[in-house]
């Protein structure tokens, strides 16, 4: 069953709370990333592997977009929000920017009005646009790529190496 979009953004937000982004993954954690884009997008390689996806697909800008935004929101200095904001807002959300993600015009809209007065949240309805656009659409096709069932079996013949020393 489908959760409420604030019970989304509120599993999303314990998901990411206090954990790194950057640990090494097993052949356990390679197939458990089927289970959803938060633990590819939690995982070095996963999130590396997702972006290479991505860059096949002429979409990359979505996981950087989100990255940003991921960054943008543990800023502390009212400088570097602004900062940092105007930084997304260029290469994003304007039109004709340069890695221009695919947001409806009311959002576009809202933020390029409050972009001038930029908060920490600015980015939260677009990002979470982009998180459900590659949730429900990158996602599946991520898992059914030669770039993830390259990386599962890479992982898979790792393991057996590890434990069969004389192959």
């Amino acid at each position: 069953p489908q959760l409420p979009q604030t019970a989304q953004v509120k599993d999303h937000n314990v998901i990411f709370k206090d954990r790194c982004c950057f640990h090494r993954s097993n052949a356990g954690e390679t197939m458990a990333w089927s289970e959803s884009v938060d633990t590819v997008l939690a995982n070095k390689d996963g999130l590396a592997a997702f972006r290479t996806f991505l860059k096949s697909e002429f979409s990359e800008e979505n996981v950087e977009f989100w990255l940003a935004c991921e960054d943008f929101k543990k800023t502390k200095s009212s400088t570097k929000i602004a900062l940092k904001a105007q930084k997304i807002y260029s290469d994003f959300i304007r039109a004709d920017a340069p890695k221009e993600i695919n947001i409806d015009f009311h959002t576009k809209t809202d933020i390029s009005q409050n972009i001038s007065e930029p908060t920490l949240s600015c980015f939260d309805d677009a990002q979470r646009l982009i998180y459900s656009l590659m949730a429900k659409d990158s996602f599946p096709r991520f898992l059914r790529s030669e770039v993830y069932k390259e990386l599962v079996k890479k992982h898979q013949d790792r393991n057996e190496k590890r434990w069969l020393p004389f192959l």
